[in-house]
Formats: C-alpha cells, structure tokens, sequence
C-alpha cells in the first residue's frame, strides 16, 4: 500500500517556517486573500497543503514564491525551517545609491515644500 500524504495547515505552515512573527499574522495575510497556493488564491487559513507546493505570499517590501519540501511539527530553529522549503524567490532589486543623510532628507523636504506653493 501506498502512504497517506502528510498534509498541514497554511497558517502554521507559514509560522513554523518563519516566514510571519506570529500564527495570528499569517493568517490575517491568507484572509486577506494575499496568499496563493499553486497559483489559485487562498483565503481560508486552515487551507491544507503538502510538500510539492508552491505558495506566492508578500513579506515587508518582497514578493516571496516558495515550493514547500517537508511539513513542520514546531517552530524549532531557522536551519530547521530554512530545510522545509525552496526559496525561489527574485532577487530584491539593489539600493541604485548611497543611503540619504539626514542632511540630505532636509534638503529634499525643503525642496518639495517649496515645490507644494
């Protein structure tokens, strides 16, 4: 016989994975319908998923794509989670220059004020 496939929540998924700081978090992103698994969106955090999948999800100012090797019993450490999936993600696009000063900040300010009259 064959062996049943192990299947798990997303939102733990995304939390044991440490993708989001808390569950609560994770799936307040999937019921905002900001995740999709396999391409189709996914609202329900209790969606169920298996190794072989692939989720679309925004993190801070990245789009993340991610094929999920392995399931997660805990949130143990980052070389643990970092071992259940693939990261397949584009690469952040590079700073084009230096970091603005402050110096530089007040500048751009006083220039936009000027710009507003």
């Amino acid at each position: 016989m064959t062996e049943p496939v192990a299947r798990g929540r997303l939102d733990k998924w995304l939390w044991h994975a440490r993708f989001f700081k808390t569950r609560s978090l994770a799936a307040r992103v999937i019921a905002d319908g900001q995740v999709r698994v396999n391409g189709a969106r996914v609202t329900k955090p209790a969606q169920t998923i298996c190794a072989g999948d692939r989720l679309t999800f925004p993190t801070g100012s990245r789009i993340r794509v991610i094929e999920v090797v392995g399931l997660l019993d805990r949130r143990g450490p980052a070389p643990e989670a970092q071992a259940a999936y693939i990261d397949e993600s584009p690469k952040p696009v590079p700073r084009v220059g230096p970091r603005p000063t402050g110096r530089d900040r007040r500048r751009l300010d006083a220039d936009r004020d000027l710009s507003d009259m």
